[in-house]
């Protein structure tokens, strides 16, 4: 789910501070949108003030419809904080309690009797996470679910480990989390996000989808690049993501939603303090960001070739939200460059040059390894330098500095040497020969 093209030279430039910090960020991603770098939408709010909201690319690629402020998106695992936000909604009406054993709604669930409130919330449940680490509702994204065969599977799971003993981020906390408010309200969860959140925050745009998307009602595809256009990337079925990630937003509505929820409109003081503390880094569907001696409160998301994330300043009043609906580009990078030029920090930004496609040529070919049972083969596509491994989708690579190339959406860095090549990602290094 994370593609990218164009090979470049980065030659840094800095932005100088003559202009708006506003008019700069919209250069920033004027700049990635123009180079394929980015697609997608950002939002800055300062208190109940919205001082920059723009979109950029497209919202459906085929039919040629440009993204807007108000274009809606998904927002995959952010949803986590709307449940989150119910949850301790209910247990301030007293009609559930942190401590409340998951045994009251689903006792056949392993350790159930053991399985607290708290524990779903802060992923300390040892429950198998159903998206990624099950293989076989993985493949099947695309088919609706009932929530019987949710739970069925579930509870089919062997645990990981002892309740509340250490924390493993698992996408069927949350969906318990959202059969649980449905128990409670006789409502469904799509009712539940209307009444007790869009309409106490006043959000214009979100909602829990009930179908397919409709660009023609103002809803974005995702897209991946192939090296030379954007590919439509496959939907998943929503009652698959459901109350752990299947939320349609903006990012004017996801700050408006953090600043509600920080003003005490949504949950009480108390409340949101249970939801701040942290736990393995991870609070009541609250994580933290650092920026610097700034802390962010928020959650990031991806589903599909989304990716989002939110955060909420609170000692500054600040909102700030992107969303990508297309991955070409590290959207970490993305926000931190954002919040850089905000805060005026000199933020150098890459001069995309290709390079010439004979210099590239010398890369080319099959390579093995005996360290993981993967062949990589490196080609060239439109100028642009291809890597695919044996099974997997083709990405780009990026020239970082003499014979090392990068993909950063993937966290990837492969170093050339003759007829060798080092791969590198989240900290280990494989070594590959050139057949």
């Amino acid at each position: 789910m994370k593609k990218l093209i164009i090979l470049f030279v980065v030659v840094f430039s800095t932005i100088t501070y003559g202009q708006d910090r506003l008019e700069k960020i919209d250069d920033l991603l004027l700049y990635l949108n123009q180079h394929n770098k980015f697609m997608g939408s950002v939002t800055i709010r300062e208190g109940e003030n919205v001082v920059f909201n723009k979109a950029y690319g497209f919202a459906d690629v085929e039919k040629g419809i440009m993204a807007d402020r108000l274009t809606r998106y998904k927002i995959g695992s952010i949803s986590k904080t709307f449940t989150a936000v119910i949850i301790m909604q209910l247990i301030e009406e007293r009609k559930l309690g942190l401590q409340t054993k998951l045994a009251r709604f689903y006792p056949k669930i392993p350790n159930a009797e053991k399985i607290s409130i708290e524990d779903l919330l802060h992923h300390r449940t040892g429950i198998v996470d159903y998206i990624n680490q099950d293989t076989i509702t993985h493949n099947n994204l695309y088919r609706e679910h009932s929530k019987e065969e949710m739970i069925q599977k579930i509870t089919a799971y062997q645990p990981l480990f002892e309740p509340g003993t250490k924390f493993e981020y698992s996408n069927s906390n949350y969906n318990l989390l959202g059969y649980i408010i449905e128990t409670l309200t006789k409502k469904s969860y799509a009712e539940n996000i209307q009444s007790r959140i869009v309409k106490k925050a006043n959000l214009a745009n979100t909602y829990y989808p009930k179908g397919k998307i409709n660009s023609d009602n103002g809803e974005s595809y995702s897209y991946s690049n192939n090296g030379s256009a954007w590919e439509q990337t496959a939907e998943w079925d929503n009652s698959i993501a459901y109350s752990a990630g299947a939320l349609i937003s903006t990012p004017a509505d996801l700050t408006r939603f953090m600043h509600a929820l920080f003003q005490g409109k949504l949950v009480n003081k108390k409340s949101l303090e249970l939801m701040k503390q942290l736990k393995d880094g991870f609070g009541k569907g609250l994580v933290q960001f650092p920026f610097g001696e700034r802390r962010f409160f928020g959650h990031t998301g991806g589903i599909e070739n989304f990716r989002a994330v939110v955060g909420y300043y609170p000692t500054e009043k600040l909102g700030v939200s992107l969303i990508v609906n297309g991955d070409n580009f590290n959207s970490n990078d993305i926000m931190i460059g954002i919040l850089s030029i905000y805060y005026k920090i000199p933020f150098p930004f890459p001069v995309f040059t290709k390079l010439d496609a004979a210099e590239l040529q010398r890369f080319f070919g099959t390579y093995t390894s005996k360290d993981i049972p993967l062949k990589i083969t490196i080609s060239e596509k439109n100028g642009e330098l291809i890597a695919q491994a044996t099974g997997q989708s083709p990405f780009p690579l990026t020239f970082k500095e003499e014979n090392t190339f990068v993909f950063p959406a993937g966290g990837i860095e492969i170093e050339f040497n003759t007829n060798t090549l080092q791969l590198k990602q989240s900290g280990q290094k494989f070594e590959f020969t050139k057949e």
